[in-house]
Parts: C-alpha cells; sequence; structure tokens
C-alpha cells in the first residue's frame, strides 16, 4: 500500500479550506472582530454616544468597526506592498508590524481630525484624554497600537503552518 508524503497529505487536508487561507480575508475578519467591542467600550468617551438611541448607537459602532477592518487591509497591503509579499504576516517582523501599525494611527489621526475638526460629526466627551498638538482622543489612537499586533499574531496563527 502506498503511503502519501506529508506534502502530498498537506496538500488534501489545505484543499477544503480555500478561502480560510486568504491573508486578506482573515485580516478583515480579526480586525473587525477585535475592533468591535472596543467601538463599545469607548462609547463613555464621546460626548453624544451614551445618550444615543440604542439602535443607532449599535448601527455607528457597526460600521465604525467595518471602517476599522478596511483600514487594517489598506495597512496589509501597504506592507504587502513595501515588502513585495502578502505572506509577510506568517512570517511578521517588527518593521512589517510597525508599518501596519503606523498606517492604521496615521489614518485613524487623519479621520479624527476630520470627523471633530472639518465635518463635526462627533465630539469628544470631557473624560476623553486628548494628545497635545495633534488634538486626536488617545482611545482611538490606542486603537491602533494595540490591536494591529493581535490581528497579525491570529491570522498568524490561523493560517501559518
Amino acid at each position: 500500500m502506498k503511503t502519501l508524503s506529508a506534502r502530498h497529505r498537506r496538500n488534501a487536508t489545505d484543499q477544503g479550506r480555500g478561502l480560510l487561507e486568504v491573508p486578506e480575508l482573515n485580516v478583515a475578519l480579526f480586525a473587525f472582530l477585535l475592533n468591535y467591542p472596543w467601538e463599545f467600550l469607548q462609547v463613555p468617551f464621546f460626548r453624544d454616544m451614551p445618550t444615543a438611541n440604542h439602535w443607532d448607537a449599535i448601527v455607528f459602532c457597526t460600521r465604525a468597526a467595518g471602517g476599522d477592518a478596511l483600514i487594517a487591509l489598506a495597512g496589509f497591503w501597504i506592507v504587502a506592498l513595501v515588502w513585495k509579499t502578502r505572506g509577510w504576516i506568517l512570517r511578521p517582523r517588527f518593521a512589517h508590524v510597525a508599518v501596519f501599525v503606523l498606517v492604521g494611527v496615521l489614518t485613524t489621526v487623519a479621520f479624527e481630525w476630520h470627523a471633530t475638526v472639518v465635518a463635526e460629526r462627533w465630539t469628544y466627551a470631557s473624560n476623553m484624554p486628548v494628545i497635545p498638538v495633534i488634538g486626536t482622543g488617545l482611545s482611538p489612537v490606542l486603537q491602533w497600537v494595540v490591536l494591529p499586533p493581535l490581528v497579525v499574531w491570529l491570522v498568524k496563527r490561523q493560517i501559518g503552518p
């Protein structure tokens, strides 16, 4: 009886995984799942959110988490373009994760500035610590310092060898 080599066994097992192996899908999924509770936890730091209609707050936080997933995808693709490989997330180096985080932080600072200053879509509550000079709330910035490394770790565990 002929046995399958390790490579053939692995290929036979992985054929059914398909989309679960796509790094972008995993980045978007884990980014959404991690950012969703963060969005709810920071509700007290935004002036009108604690008194908002329950359903409106859920919709707002869901959209925000969806936007966070898109920001994470942009960060993933920027790192992939710079290092010319989508596989960076399977063997992440400090520089990869640093650029991934930096994309999120810079995008967040720009969006927060636009939303609070230009469009006046929301206002920080008095208990929101604000970063001097840039005027961005600390919670949205910490979100992009803390969560992206977790996204990388989870994706690597999900699709890595």
